[in-house]
């Protein structure tokens, strides 16, 4: 089953692939794309999850109004997270697996820390337990409600890829066309949520299996953050692909690793 459905006006917006009986998989993208990031890995998780892909508010097809206050400095990750229970409530889903990318990675970690019973198994991918100093989020989202997203793009290829000639793929144009059609509010307020984001010493009481993926060649968040995830999470392990930030070059080493992770001793399914 596929199905791509903005709807509902308080859900993010969301698409659908697999079975209606098969474990469900939510999938959230990093700051900046929609859920397009994921179109590779779609095909194989599908055959084996009701695989949920979601939009971060003000990009794709999620409007920015769905956050509970998008002014400057108010948003958090836990909004975000929020509204993904949000979604898996819409949809009955009781206990799911968990991947997301970069800024889609934090909110799984916050879902894994503070909603324990919901995330059966995690994977974090190009992501980090702490994004940095808040300064230069600050600024950034400063800098994008001024004059949008379109200061970005020039920088942002070095940043996403490992081979900036990714850019000139197809996905690669389409990740940056999601860049320059967000909505500035909504991408700044992402920008906030990662400026308070910090979850170093919270990850102790993640219980769910984690797979963490480090991209070889991500300047964003270098290895080092994902070695501390997986050091930090009690059943972490960590795998590393020879990637740049949004993990779109080895698409295929991707997929393998997350199917190898969500297959270890089955992923439970639950619905309400």
């Amino acid at each position: 089953m596929t199905q791509d459905t903005a709807a509902a006006p308080r859900l993010l917006h969301h698409r659908v692939d697999g079975p209606d009986s098969a474990p469900p998989l939510l999938m959230g993208p990093s700051l900046g794309t929609s859920m397009a990031v994921w179109n590779a890995q779609v095909p194989a998780l599908a055959r084996h999850h009701r695989v949920v892909r979601w939009d971060l508010p003000g990009h794709g097809g999620s409007p920015t109004r769905l956050l509970p206050d998008s002014s400057p400095g108010a948003s958090t990750v836990g909004d975000l997270g929020g509204l993904v229970l949000d979604l898996a409530d819409a949809f009955g889903i009781e206990r799911f697996a968990y991947a997301g990318i970069s800024l889609g990675g934090a909110v799984g970690t916050w879902l894994a820390v503070h909603h324990a019973d919901r995330v059966a198994r995690l994977a974090l991918v190009c992501s980090s337990a702490h994004f940095g100093a808040a300064g230069p989020w600050r600024e950034r989202a400063e800098l994008v409600r001024l004059k949008g997203t379109e200061p970005l793009l020039s920088t942002s290829p070095s940043r996403w890829f490992a081979d900036p000639l990714t850019a000139e793929t197809s996905l690669g144009r389409a990740l940056l066309r999601n860049l320059a059609e967000a909505d500035p509010s909504g991408y700044a307020a992402c920008c906030d949520a990662l400026a308070d984001y910090d979850l170093r010493h919270g990850l102790a009481r993640i219980t769910a299996p984690t797979l963490v993926i480090g991209g070889c060649y991500d300047v964003a968040t270098p290895l080092e953050h994902a070695s501390e995830l997986a050091a930090g999470i009690p059943e972490g392990t960590l795998t590393t692909v020879s990637t740049g930030h949004l993990a779109v070059e080895q698409p295929r080493a991707v997929t393998s690793a997350l199917l190898a992770h969500l297959r270890a001793n089955g992923t439970v399914s639950m619905t309400r």
